[in-house]
């Protein structure tokens, strides 16, 4: 069935009354269909997007897209002035036939009576601005490209149907619905327990793994088929050309905005970014020190200015940590030390603000689902920050690697201040070979997945036995490594400093021989001495 015949999308009394007749009619014009009084679309749906985004949904989560966005085969659209990821989503369209409410899983798939293919454009430089959203990111004019024609479900199954895609005449998606998580029979019944699914509403399922950037003048191309079913139904390809626009955002709202995350996720992977940059089609990541929020989150939030500032910085230069630990003593905290982590560079030291990374015990499943693609391991050390040392829960576990050769380059290449793991090091000698300070409890020639599953970065951990927050201070020497609460590293850091430099007096008394009783600490007379010597009080 084409969409130039008028069945193929719904029924137009059902919407007649809610549509604003001018729009409809210029849509009826254009495409010679009824338009769709809903357009829902689900987030993640095949595992292969699912193991690429390295975060797998409980339950399918939605969001809506506008009728205006709507666009037919042979159609361009436009990249808006001052964007850089246009990204195309080649899916499987559902087109409801009856009135749906409160139907089962099992009985879903009936409410279906045509699919067709349909591409979910999007804009990345705008998912900051929407924060879940999509309004803006996947609203735009043309966004929602549908057809050329729809396939009657009858005698289909829901298992049945394939999604391709093509950029440039090159195949980049393909994907089968038997494939995945949510299937479509659930996806209608899910629905209908929250509104009324009326016929000529479209629901679009998700995209395989492949989805990734556009440029002007690309052609992109999805077709939705069949091809277990008898005469093997196509809905041929829906075409659409990429053009650039001229008129930019104004300051009246969102402009908008990437960072290093956002291009990844554009392109799908940092290999597959790392390409498009070779090939000139790409921006280059930003410098280290630029900030790139992590895949958990697509807020781009400024973090607060840390107070590790570099006049505190000056004052810790050449303190111990055991007389920083000593500070933190006098005011009741006793549970700030990693337990169990030495340097693999003898001498080292480290200073920095906290990222965390935390993972939970092997389970098959658990790693299947979360351990492919941009996990959070890889999302840890992809988006590191200058200063920053990113603490890793391992639960103390030392059997098993956590941080190899590959990953402890990338933190370095970042600009990271250092990596603290209560697990253990794989590529040890490697790692021994970057200027990078990497505490841990060892080396251990294990990959990812004999003992852990990575599963959450910039949460609130406990690593060697001391609760670590994002942000919190991380200082370690020889002697091991603490935590400072942040609204503790002035005052804490004003009087370690002084107390280090008392503490170097007494060694000099102690080196001119001098007993200690009296000397360590220092008795009134003692400290006269120092006083008048020094100067200081």
């Amino acid at each position: 069935m084409t969409l130039g015949n008028e069945a193929a999308l719904g029924n137009e009394a059902a919407f007649d009354n809610e549509l604003d007749s001018e729009f409809e009619d210029e849509f009826d014009s254009e495409f010679g269909i009824d338009m769709p009084g809903k357009i829902i679309a689900v987030h993640l749906n095949y595992p292969s997007r699912i193991a690429q985004r390295g975060r797998t949904p409980e339950f399918p989560s939605y969001f809506f897209k506008p009728a205006s966005s709507l666009a037919p085969t042979g159609g361009t659209v436009e990249r808006p002035a001052g964007t850089e990821l246009l990204a195309f989503e080649g899916e499987i369209a559902l087109v409801i036939g009856e009135a749906a409410r409160w139907v089962s899983p099992e009985d879903g798939w009936q409410y279906v009576s045509q699919v067709t293919a349909a591409n979910d454009l999007g804009l990345y430089d705008l998912r900051a601005a929407d924060k879940g959203s999509n309004v803006r990111n996947k609203g735009g004019d043309g966004f929602t490209p549908i057809g050329p024609v729809t396939i009657p479900t009858d005698g289909i199954g829901e298992g049945d149907w394939r999604v391709r895609t093509w950029v440039n005449g090159e195949l980049v998606q393909e994907d089968t619905s038997d494939t995945l998580k949510f299937p479509f029979g659930q996806l209608v019944a899910d629905l209908s327990q929250h509104m009324t699914l009326e016929p000529g509403d479209v629901i679009l399922t998700g995209t395989p793994a492949g989805s990734s950037v556009l440029l002007p003048g690309d052609v992109v191309e999805v077709e939705v088929d069949a091809p277990t079913a008898p005469g093997a139904p196509t809905t041929g390809r829906l075409v659409t050309t990429v053009t650039q626009g001229e008129t930019e955002f104004g300051d009246f709202g969102n402009r908008p905005a990437v960072n290093d995350l956002q291009r990844i996720e554009a392109w799908g992977s940092e290999e597959e970014h790392a390409a498009a940059v070779a090939a000139g089609r790409a921006t280059p990541l930003d410098a280290p020190a630029a900030s790139a929020s992590d895949a958990a989150s697509t807020d781009a939030t400024t973090s607060p200015a840390s107070p590790l500032t570099p006049e505190i910085r000056e004052l810790l230069s050449g303190v111990a940590v055991a007389t920083v630990s000593a500070a933190l003593r006098k005011r009741g905290y006793t549970e700030i030390f990693i337990d169990g982590v030495y340097p693999n560079h003898e001498g080292d030291a480290i200073l920095g603000t906290a990222k965390t990374l935390r993972f939970i015990p092997f389970r098959p499943d658990l790693f299947k689902e979360h351990a492919g693609g941009f996990n959070a391991q890889k999302r840890a050390f992809d988006t590191v920050n200058e200063g920053e040392v990113l603490v890793v829960e391992a639960r103390g576990v030392p059997s098993t690697g956590t941080v190899g050769d590959v990953l402890a380059l990338r933190a370095q290449v970042r600009g990271a201040a250092g990596v603290v793991t209560d697990g253990g090091v794989r590529d040890f000698a490697a790692v021994q070979q970057f200027d990078i300070p990497v505490f841990s409890q060892g080396a251990h020639p294990s990959v990812l997945g004999r003992r852990h599953v990575p599963w959450e970065t910039d949460v609130t951990i406990a690593c060697g036995g001391a609760a670590v927050q994002p942000g919190d201070i991380i200082m370690g020497d020889r002697d091991g490594v603490i935590v400072i609460p942040p609204f503790l590293l002035a005052e804490v850091a004003a009087e370690a400093a002084a107390q280090e430099l008392e503490d170097g007096w007494v060694a000099d008394r102690v080196a001119e021989g001098h007993a200690v009783d009296g000397l360590f600490p220092m008795n009134a007379e003692w400290r006269a001495r120092y006083v008048a010597e020094t100067g200081r009080g």
